[in-house]
């Protein structure tokens, strides 16, 4: 089955086949945090040749292997625990030991190449950030959503929420993103889309994979929620709490 590409985003290309994110990841093209804008559009600000990118999609669509199951007939609670069981986890398993590197690169190679220490500084900052981010979803956020999942299974109107509305966390979440992912596209910016230099170390090398892998992720990770389960939750909220009236 092949998706039609117009007038959708960049986002919803990605929400009807999650292949697709490879596409414009290899093409600089952000479909999370800034997926919201038309392929012509991102194309022409980043000077990729559209042409070329179509051709990718269609050519990765024509494919025997694509499926017709999408993530977004799943439910919000099962999408949350998904996010929560991948995304987290991998953050929480591999955020001790990327430190640990960055800060080591910064200190023995900071010197001839200064830009690692403005990615130590960085990565340390957003490892922070995320760490705390994640905490906020799994206590406050995604319970309540799972609350709402389960007030639609039992026909039943919406649980009371603790901050008003969900737009309300969702907002804060969506700005954290855009901080984490603003400051992961300056670390790819800065290391040369992670190419490690001709007298880097061993260690160099794995931080730059490990930096490339977890933005990576993060990208998957953002889009999972910016614009599967958060859109899904904010029309779930209006439907149920139209219930008590």
């Amino acid at each position: 089955m092949l998706i039609d590409l117009e007038p959708k985003t960049i986002s919803e290309i990605v929400v009807d086949d999650y292949r697709t994110a490879a596409i414009f990841e290899k093409n600089g093209l952000d479909f999370c945090c800034r997926g919201n804008r038309s392929i012509t559009e991102a194309c022409n600000e980043k000077g990729v040749d559209q042409d070329k990118l179509l051709g990718e999609i269609a050519a990765l669509q024509s494919e025997a292997s694509y499926s017709d199951t999408h993530l977004q007939f799943w439910s919000l609670d099962f999408l949350a625990d998904y996010i929560v069981q991948n995304h987290h986890s991998y953050i929480r398993g591999t955020t001790p030991a990327m430190k640990a590197h960055v800060i080591k690169v910064a200190a023995v190679h900071g010197e001839h190449h200064p830009e690692m220490v403005r990615v130590r500084d960085l990565f340390l900052e957003v490892s922070e950030d995320m760490a705390q981010h994640m905490v906020k979803e799994e206590q406050m956020l995604f319970p309540y959503i799972s609350q709402l999942a389960r007030a639609e299974a039992a026909n039943a109107a919406s649980p009371r929420a603790p901050f008003g509305s969900v737009e309300n966390p969702i907002s804060m979440m969506r700005q954290e993103h855009e901080a984490a992912g603003a400051a992961l596209e300056e670390i790819h910016t800065i290391t040369n889309n992670y190419t490690p230099p001709e007298d880097a170390c061993t260690t160099y090398r794995v931080t730059l994979e490990e930096l490339a892998a977890y933005e990576r992720d993060l990208h998957r990770h953002v889009h999972l929620e910016n614009n599967l389960l958060f859109p899904r939750a904010e029309k779930l909220e209006q439907k149920l709490r139209s219930m008590r009236v």
